[in-house]
């Protein structure tokens, strides 16, 4: 593993996302506190933008996603939208669209990246936030915080990928209870049901996440990545196809460095420093 590099800021404090670096480390976070972190327009575009940057970049790893203030993302700024300036006002011209361009979609991004994803969730996910957490690799939550289904409860459904998660996760009958009632989920009853990995108290939150990934971050980036890659192909494929693609991933990662320095790590009896090639 590469030694840690100062952290990178590249966006200004005032930004609604913000994005830092730290070592092979990329945190991610929604920065709307006085507004819930509630989604606006600029948010989707730089949370996009932001997200496909440290999948593009060698040097991450591993991310995180997080937020300032006391909510993770209570979803739709419903606020804007009932006075006819936000996503989903009588006034916004993409509401009137009829196709919808999902490649640039923080949604879709996050499904297709290589990097694994954590969601360090410091308070409620509602609506488009909940989807947002579900759609990261791993999800620690804060003793605080909690799952609110809230979609049918506004009228709408789970937009950003909540009815493909849910059933995948739960089984169908219990993600349609939580669906079709809009239902809230405690810290607690998210970590007995599986929708998060570990639940730790709130002032334990990034220090835990950042445990994680670092954990993550010192094992063969490619490897990692492909492993991924495979876990998603697989959701739609039978095994016979699976497994002759794992097969077809394994020959190119036998002949990286990483391979070979792993192979050495072992029979030396050392930690290993991969180097990503």
């Amino acid at each position: 593993m590469s030694k840690p590099q100062s952290i990178q800021e590249s966006r200004p404090a005032e930004s609604e996302v913000l994005y830092a670096v730290d070592g092979n480390i990329a945190t991610i976070t929604l920065n709307r506190p006085e507004r819930l972190n509630t989604i606006s327009r600029p948010m989707l575009a730089q949370l996009g933008q932001l997200l496909l940057q440290a999948d593009n970049d060698p040097a991450v790893r591993v991310v995180i996603l997080t937020a300032t203030g006391r909510a993770f993302c209570a979803g739709l700024d419903v606020g804007s939208a009932a006075s006819g300036t936000g996503i989903g006002s009588q006034n916004d011209a993409d509401g009137a669209r009829t196709t919808l361009d999902l490649k640039t979609a923080p949604p879709t991004i996050l499904f297709n990246m290589e990097k694994p994803t954590i969601c360090a969730l410091n308070g409620a996910a509602a609506g488009y936030g909940m989807d947002t957490a579900l759609g990261c690799d791993i999800r620690i939550m804060a003793e605080s915080a909690k799952f609110a289904a809230a979609f049918v409860k506004r009228g709408i459904v789970p937009e950003s990928g909540g009815t493909w998660f849910l059933p995948r996760m739960l089984g169908w009958a219990k993600a349609a209870e939580i669906i079709f009632t809009g239902r809230t989920l405690s810290a607690k009853e998210s970590l007995e049901m599986g929708l998060t990995n570990h639940v730790v108290p709130d002032g334990e939150l990034m220090p835990r996440a950042r445990e994680l990934a670092s954990e993550i971050a010192a094992n063969a980036p490619l490897a990692v990545q492909s492993a991924k890659r495979m876990m998603r192909v697989g959701l739609s494929e039978n095994f016979n196809d699976h497994v002759h693609h794992v097969f077809l991933q394994l020959l190119p990662l036998m002949r990286t460095q990483d391979f070979r320095e792993g192979l050495a790590s072992f029979l030396e009896k050392r930690p290993a420093d991969f180097k990503g090639h």
